[in-house]
């Protein structure tokens, strides 16, 4: 495969990589400012589960790069999804607002995940079996 026709995909990977580390990172940070309680821990799973997810989008090859990305993609839909929840109707009895730390910030992140981890889904899935190593 020649280098041209990897480029994209390598770039959607570095991009859902830094989108991943970064969801997974505000949460981390949120520890720091205070977060606990069952929030606080729910928040260190999803910092680890986005740090581990970015690194493998990084290393992983052929059938773990397509589970990988999907994960990813579901690991920033329900990220996303937790949050709106906890902004609205409240989620596990937590009712969030916006007012509060990185939450705006963390909103547009996550629905650029999202998208960028969609794209990122569509083109690993589309590529054949064989071509799994970009």
């Amino acid at each position: 495969m020649s280098e041209r026709s990897r480029g994209p995909l390598l770039a959607l990977r570095i991009l859902s990589a830094i989108l991943l580390a970064v969801a997974g990172g505000i949460h981390l940070y949120l520890l720091t400012v205070g977060v606990g309680g069952l929030l606080g821990v729910l928040f260190v799973l999803n910092g680890i589960a986005g740090l581990v997810l970015a690194i493998g989008m990084l290393v992983t090859r052929g059938a773990l790069l397509r589970i990988t990305t999907v994960l990813g993609l579901l690991f920033e839909l329900a990220s996303l999804a937790a949050l709106l929840l906890s902004l609205t109707v409240g989620l596990f009895g937590i009712r969030e607002v916006w007012s509060f730390t990185l939450v705006p910030e963390t909103v547009i992140v996550e629905s650029i995940g999202v998208v960028v981890l969609a794209i990122t889904t569509a083109a690993v899935l589309r590529r054949p079996r064989g071509l799994q190593t970009a």
